[in-house]
């Protein structure tokens, strides 16, 4: 029997590819849900509600910080979350998923980017976040990929992976139902926490999420009383970054000190 943290099979695959999902992108996944009853927009809403608590507990009130979304997709998600920032950033590499994104959410400054350097300076940020995105990034990418996002984040910021629960069989029938989530390699709470500590951030919150599927403070409640409970239908790992940064090679292998 695996643990709560175990890793998942590896399941090698293509990577999707999101513009061609542009005007499909809510259809593909509501139907990959649909046996749940809900769809996109109430688990995105969900994920921005434990976003935003979760700022408040770690950082302060939400409205003092610069955020950035990263793998923004068609901003679904932020349309829970603009406004509620000083500033809030998001980035994709799918063009015309951002140009959507920014037609859908005008208060957000979106930027294409070529899906390694974020264009932003070395800690010009509160936070970033990634909201299911990791398990799209083929696995030899994925440690470049936090330490680039722990980068841009300022020390004490935060940087938080929101992933599917591999763990969760009714998550599993979702991705697997879901076209463009064909081949990914689902990333579970501890090869998070590994993503995160490997890139010299600290870990400070992990908690599963969303166990069940339907609205209101009872659901939101649930959550938060349930979150050290395996079965939750998605999980977040949230990580502080410290004066200095750990292994900030983007390679795989090997690790670099930094002087403070």
């Amino acid at each position: 029997m695996s643990s709560a943290d175990d890793d998942p099979p590896v399941r090698h695959g293509r990577i999707a590819q999101f513009d061609h999902y542009a005007d499909t992108y809510g259809e593909a996944v509501g139907q990959s849900v649909s046996f749940t009853g809900k769809g996109v927009d109430y688990y995105a809403s969900r994920k921005a509600e434990h976003l935003l608590e979760l700022v408040t507990r770690q950082l302060g009130d939400p409205a003092l910080m610069r955020a950035l979304d990263v793998g923004c997709g068609l901003g679904i998600t932020d349309q829970y979350l603009s406004g509620r920032f000083a500033e809030l950033h998001g980035v994709d590499t799918a063009a015309l998923a951002v140009e959507r994104a920014a037609a859908r959410n005008p208060e957000v400054r979106y930027r294409a980017y070529d899906g390694v350097d974020l264009p932003y300076q070395d800690g010009e940020l509160d936070l970033v976040f990634a909201i299911c995105v990791v398990h799209h990034v083929p696995p030899e990418e994925r440690h470049g990929f936090v330490v680039e996002a722990a980068r841009v984040v300022r020390p004490g910021g935060l940087v938080v992976v929101f992933e599917h629960n591999p763990i969760n069989p009714l998550t599993r029938v979702a991705v697997g139902r879901c076209e463009f989530d064909e081949g990914v390699i689902l990333v579970s709470r501890r090869a998070a926490t590994r993503l995160l500590t490997g890139a010299g951030l600290d870990v400070v919150e992990r908690r599963f999420t969303t166990f069940v599927p339907f609205e209101g403070a009872l659901a939101h409640r649930i959550d938060r009383r349930l979150h050290w409970l395996p079965v939750g239908a998605q999980h977040y790992v949230a990580a502080r970054r410290g004066v200095a940064l750990v292994n900030t090679e983007r390679g795989a292998g090997g690790c670099q000190r930094p002087s403070a």
